[in-house]
């Protein structure tokens, strides 16, 4: 069969996890299918943990994965495949090497004659509109100008598939503004040397905005529990009622919990946060502002999270591990892409500092099991104190380290605020302000 025949990417059954320290795999996706064909734009929607970089590593053939398989043109990746570039966040130029010498460097590895490689070179620098800039060095420009290189860089090989992993979420909003308008006026003009994209993002407007199709991933482990297409035709209007459906649709599903969940009595319907559970990092100066917004007018204790996102200008890694926080507090209950304020969030958001603190003291102990297990170890305890790790080891045979530390962090900075318990970095040392 040629090559033609296959899509661009068939992912079949997919899992990938990584070891645990006591020994067992921590499962961070599983059963990915996931099909790009000729012409489309792909957009993998999600919180944070959801492993949809997990899976643009597999894609790029930076890993491999534990179950499944990644097939690049009806081949299956084991490597590296020629045809497949990648475009990340961070930018990942080298600071030493003017703007023509980092887009070069793409093609060095495919030995291709000099005269080639400048003048492929060159002509991508100008496709993405950095013309002049040849000989300027990466801390000559600015951040947008910087990713734009990166862009040239993963264009200048002429790839089948470009991986976009979040690559406007480090600019400033009109910045990144410009950059997509600028990209998706190249793809629609079919000036781009590409046959598909998959964009990894956290911002549901933009993924309206870009995207054919856009699946929405799950956490713990990352599965897809969606694929939603976007019929709407480009330049699209973020102000027409499709796109905002289609916006509110997405906020849905996101927040969407399984029909046995949602038919459970209201005070079993809250998520469970055993000691085992990773905690996002969210301060509590966060989680109060948020209360306050939705408790005052024009909410009144009830708001559509698109609506919210939109006003306080966040997007939903922003805003998604906020509302999740008050969720498991008790504070607040999301469904059906809304946030509603129990009666105890609207009392801690009209309440005095030292009521706030003593209310959020008491739903942190009751609701948060690791928040209770470190106060009980603590009230045992004859001398009042214990060692951060021997928290850090528990949550370990749960999670990864780098999970666990996050989790151990948010949990410290709500005990602290709370006056729940005390903690010293410089020691280590969880203790009782008043023994």
């Amino acid at each position: 069969m040629q090559k033609d025949a296959y899509p661009l990417l068939e992912i079949r059954n997919v899992r990938k996890s990584f070891p645990r320290p006591d020994g067992g795999a921590l499962l961070v996706l599983d059963d990915i299918d996931l099909t790009l064909r000729d012409g489309e734009v792909v957009g993998l929607l999600g919180r944070s943990g959801s492993g949809k970089s997990t899976l643009l590593r597999l894609i790029a053939g930076l890993s491999r994965p534990a179950g499944g398989s990644v097939n690049y043109l009806g081949q299956v990746v084991h490597g590296p495949p020629p045809g497949i570039a990648m475009v990340f966040q961070g930018f990942a130029l080298f600071p030493w090497l003017t703007v023509l010498e980092n887009v070069e460097i793409g093609l060095e590895a495919l030995k291709l004659p000099r005269d080639e490689i400048r003048r492929r070179s060159l002509a991508a620098i100008d496709l993405i509109g950095l013309d002049g800039f040849e000989s300027a060095y990466p801390r000559e420009l600015s951040g947008g100008m910087r990713q734009r290189v990166g862009f040239a860089r993963a264009l200048v090989v002429h790839p089948n598939i470009l991986l976009m992993d979040e690559p406007f979420s480090a600019l400033d909003v009109l910045t990144a503004e410009t950059l997509r308008t600028d990209f998706l006026d190249l793809w629609s003009e079919g000036q781009l040397p590409i046959k598909g994209v998959i964009l990894v993002t956290h911002n549901i407007e933009e993924a309206v905005l870009m995207c054919d199709r856009v699946l929405v991933f799950s956490t713990n482990p990352g599965q897809i529990v969606t694929d939603i297409k976007v019929d709407l035709p480009h330049p699209r209007d973020r102000l027409d009622p499709s796109f905002r459906d289609l916006v509110e649709r997405i906020y849905s599903e996101m927040t969407a919990r399984p029909a046995t969940e949602r038919a459970a009595p209201r005070a079993e319907r809250f998520p469970g946060v055993g000691i085992g559970t990773i905690m996002p990092q969210v301060s509590t100066n966060s989680l109060s502002g948020l209360l306050e917004a939705i408790a005052g007018a024009p909410y009144d204790g009830k708001a559509g999270l698109p609506v919210i996102a939109a006003a306080l200008h966040m997007t939903v890694d922003d805003l998604f591990p906020i509302a999740e926080t008050l969720q498991m507090l008790r504070f607040a209950e999301i469904e059906g892409g809304d946030i509603v304020l129990t009666s105890e969030g609207n009392a801690f958001a009209s309440a005095a500092v030292d009521d706030r603190k003593r209310l959020f003291s008491q739903h942190l102990l009751m609701h948060i099991d690791l928040a209770a297990h470190i106060r009980r170890v603590l009230d045992e305890r004859p001398s009042h104190r214990a060692p951060r790790s021997r928290f850090s080891d528990e949550i370990e045979d749960y999670m990864s380290p780098e999970a666990a530390d996050q989790t151990l962090r948010a949990v410290t900075d709500w005990g602290r605020y709370a006056e729940a318990f005390a903690y010293d970095d410089q020691t280590g040392m969880f203790s009782l302000e008043n023994p």
